[in-house]
């Protein structure tokens, strides 16, 4: 028997083509924007959701706020609270915030959260209560002074047109406050 010569290439590595020919290229327009690079990751390393909500300013002072009180605590070193403070002003989401509280208590709960500013609505509704109750009040007096009536002095009906007055200011709708602003994972 004899042997024939094997004829097929040895294995190797796969040969990639030969690379074409360079295109000539086209400079863009002086007047046009270059687009922003999309980002491949955020600041965890984790590609960014599109569902992700955006952070806003106050939601990153809020987070760098908490961490300045955990370093002054002790909680935190002084190297790590620079680290995260330094990420929390480059997150760009909220999912970004929330990994930099890890470990951190949650600051207590206030007996009463803080009231936000009446709303316009609110407002010109209290202005025209307080007009329409000043009116009467005044109306009472010049009743008392002028009347028929001894000694009428309209202290009862005042007391109950100021507490009317006071309990509808109290109750007026108002516009949120900052701490209910904030996602319930950053509080």
């Amino acid at each position: 028997m004899t042997a024939t010569p094997d004829t097929r290439p040895a294995p190797g590595p796969a040969t990639a083509p030969a690379p074409a020919a360079p295109s000539p290229v086209t400079p863009p327009p002086a007047d046009a924007v270059p687009a922003a690079p999309a980002p491949t990751t955020t600041a965890g390393g984790l590609p960014p959701r599109s569902d992700a909500v955006l952070a806003s300013d106050a939601e990153r002072e809020h987070v760098t706020a908490r961490l300045r009180t955990a370093a002054a605590e002790g909680r935190l070193t002084l190297a790590e609270s620079d680290e995260r403070q330094a990420a929390a002003y480059a997150a760009r989401t909220r999912d970004e915030l929330v990994p930099l509280l890890a470990g951190l208590p949650r600051p207590p709960r206030p007996r009463r959260p803080r009231r936000g500013p009446l709303t316009p609505r609110a407002q010109r509704n209290l202005r025209i209560h307080a007009g329409v109750t000043v009116a009467v009040l005044l109306l009472l007096v010049l009743g008392a002074v002028l009347g028929p009536a001894p000694l009428f002095a309209p202290i009862g009906p005042a007391f109950w047109l100021g507490l009317i007055l006071f309990v509808h200011s109290r109750r007026a709708e108002r516009e949120a406050s900052p701490d209910e602003e904030l996602p319930e994972e950053l509080r």
